[in-house]
C-alpha cells in the first residue's frame, strides 16, 4: 500500500469535503453521485478538525452471542496500512447499530496505533471520552451497550454508507461526511480546489454587487464553470 507524500495529505486537510468533491468532478474520474458515504453515516464531533488518512477495514457483529471483543485481527491489519489511518467498519447485523464496537477503550487503543478516527454504519458510545482525546467518530447512531460486539473480518473491502472502501483507500472526513479521494489525482486536488473557490467567490461577489443583473445569470454561470477547468 504505497503512501503519498505527507504534504499532499496536509494540503487536502486545508479544504472541506464539499469543495474537494467539486474539485474531483473536474477530473471526470468517477460519476458525480459516487465516491462518498450516505447521510446516515454522520460526524459525531463536528467541531473537531478534518481528518485525512488511509483506510483500515473490518466487519463486525454485536447480536446473537459470539466471543465478544477480539480486535487482534484488526490491530494486526491496521499496522499494515500506512499512517495516518482511519478505521472503517461495516456492521453486519440486521438491523445494524444494535451494539457499539467503538467506545473509550477502542478509541484509546487505536489512537495509539496511529488512527485518527473510526467510520462505521454501526453505533458508537463514550462520546465525551473519545472527543476529549480527539478521536473522530463517524457513525449511524449512539447506543448504551456493546452487546456481543466482535470483529468478524479485517483487511477486506467493506461497504459503509453505500460506499465501498478497500484497505489503503484515501479518505477525507469532516462535519459534512466521508469522501473517498482518488489517489491518482490527490496531488492535483488542492490546485483544483483553489480554482473552484476562486470561481465560486467571483460569482457570489457579482450576485451581491450593485452590478447584479438576473438576465446575465446564464452567462455568468457558464463563465464560472469555464473558470473551474483552467
Amino acid at each position: 500500500m504505497p503512501a503519498l507524500d505527507p504534504s499532499v495529505l496536509d494540503a487536502l486537510k486545508g479544504y472541506d469535503s464539499p469543495t474537494l468533491s467539486n474539485a474531483i468532478e473536474l477530473f471526470e474520474v468517477r460519476p458525480r453521485d459516487t465516491g462518498y458515504m450516505r447521510h446516515e453515516v454522520r460526524c459525531m464531533f463536528p467541531d473537531l478538525p478534518r481528518i485525512v488518512g488511509y483506510a483500515a477495514t473490518a466487519t463486525m457483529r454485536a447480536r446473537g452471542g459470539g466471543e465478544g471483543y477480539d480486535p487482534d485481527a484488526l490491530t494486526t491489519h491496521v499496522q499494515e496500512v500506512p499512517e495516518p489511518r482511519i478505521v472503517v467498519v461495516q456492521d453486519l447485523d440486521d438491523e445494524p447499530a444494535h451494539g457499539a464496537m467503538w467506545g473509550e477503550v477502542m478509541a484509546t487503543m487505536f489512537s495509539r496505533l496511529g488512527c485518527l478516527g473510526a467510520v462505521t454504519d454501526g453505533s458508537v458510545r463514550d462520546l465525551d471520552e473519545a472527543r476529549e482525546m480527539g478521536f473522530a467518530f463517524f457513525a449511524r447512531a449512539t447506543t448504551v451497550s456493546h452487546g456481543y460486539a466482535h470483529v468478524e473480518s479485517a483487511g477486506e473491502p467493506v461497504t459503509v454508507g453505500g460506499l465501498t472502501v478497500r484497505p489503503g483507500d484515501l479518505l477525507h472526513a469532516d462535519k459534512y461526511g466521508v469522501l473517498l479521494i482518488p489517489t491518482e489525482i490527490a496531488a492535483e486536488l488542492p490546485a483544483a480546489a483553489e480554482r473552484v473557490i476562486a470561481a465560486e467567490q467571483e460569482f457570489i461577489g457579482w450576485i451581491r454587487s450593485p452590478e447584479f443583473d438576473a438576465a446575465q445569470l446564464p452567462e455568468r454561470r457558464a463563465k464560472m464553470k469555464d473558470a473551474f477547468m483552467r
